[in-house]
């Protein structure tokens, strides 16, 4: 069957006339009608495991700016949850999570089930709405990324007691590694049968490790979950996105079985036209502080990315999330950019 969608299009190998795109966190705290939304149901995590207020939400970006790809409202922790980890987000704090016991773990996929509920409710609703055009997008975190938050009980800067714990006892810290590995795989593999049409796995924190750290913490539990869901969905995309690695992108690409690669905003578009663009797809990297500046930088940085992705398939997104002080107008100045091509 033909691709009609821009975003898996370029996900294929294809180069646009102008590159598609989406803006990691687009559906969040600088929409005033996601504010709104978040004072009638509570809390984040209440949002995120109500299906209907989460397909709303992921909805909310796709009806004011008309992204090429609206990603699922959810977030990355609700692996660690599954597992059995206590998991709340606390006002002004982020998320904290309970006392971690590796050997009392389980997967209780049920709990992901409002996930899933949320992608195919949003699947009908960009069908029934005319956004026929829009691909939805389902993700989860590595889980080197998720690992961190787990044995930290929250975000850290310098992941400490992960890090101790990967080096000093890496066959303790590998069976949390292969449990994440066998969840996270099945999580995808459940986003896929509920309608999503490319996958995104996130690698926030790849860029702490050392490169023998990487190369087993991150890029070997990623190429075997991306086997793992190739097994049962073989023609599904997945980006990788290991934030922050720099010249390891390379290997990374090489070695994950991935379909795209997402860059962060530290990489020189010149070195990743020449050394990763070649291998796939790519997508990326303008900095979120340039759209929340705005103004002419905002304009400039944003036709030099587009102009020097040009030659290959190129998905144009943030170097990561959108942050939530951005005035509506720079997105709609980007939008207006993006159009032009």
């Amino acid at each position: 069957m033909e691709i009609d969608k821009p975003f898996l299009k370029v996900l294929s190998g294809e180069k646009h006339g102008r590159p598609p795109f989406w803006l990691m966190r687009q559906a969040g705290r600088y929409l005033p009608e996601y504010r709104k939304l978040r004072a009638e149901k509570g809390g984040f995590l209440a949002m995120a495991l109500d299906p209907k207020a989460a397909a709303e939400i992921t909805l909310q970006p796709i009806r004011r700016f008309g992204m090429d790809a609206a990603i699922i409202f959810s977030d990355i922790l609700t692996v660690p949850m599954a597992l059995g980890q206590h998991l709340e987000f606390v006002a002004g704090e982020g998320p904290k999570l309970g006392g971690l016991d590796i050997d009392r773990l389980e997967f209780d996929e049920a709990v992901l089930q409002p996930v899933y509920d949320a992608l195919s409710e949003t699947a009908s609703i960009l069908s029934r709405e005319g956004f026929r055009k829009t691909a939805l997008v389902g993700f989860c975190g590595a889980p080197w990324t998720v690992a961190t938050y787990m044995i930290e009980g929250g975000g850290s800067k310098d992941y400490a007691n992960t890090k101790a714990l990967a080096y000093g006892q890496p066959e303790v810290f590998q069976k949390l590694i292969d449990k994440l590995v066998d969840a996270t795989a099945q999580y995808l593999i459940g986003q896929a049968n509920a309608g999503a049409e490319a996958l995104q796995i996130f690698d926030s924190w790849a860029g702490a490790l050392d490169p023998h750290g990487l190369q087993h913490w991150s890029i070997e539990p990623t190429k075997t979950i991306v086997a793992k869901v190739k097994a049962i969905h073989p023609n599904i995309p997945i980006i990788g996105f290991p934030k922050g690695v720099g010249v390891h992108y390379v290997a990374y690409a090489k070695q994950t079985g991935i379909d795209a690669v997402a860059m962060d905003s530290l990489m020189c578009t010149r070195w990743a036209v020449n050394n990763l663009q070649p291998l796939m797809p790519v997508q990326g990297c303008l900095d979120p502080m340039r759209l929340l500046a705005g103004g002419d930088g905002l304009e400039k940085a944003t036709r030099k990315i587009i102009k020097d992705f040009s030659g290959g398939p190129h998905i144009f997104n943030l170097g990561h999330g959108i942050n939530k002080e951005t005035p509506i107008e720079h997105v709609e100045t980007l939008t207006r950019i993006l159009r032009e091509g």
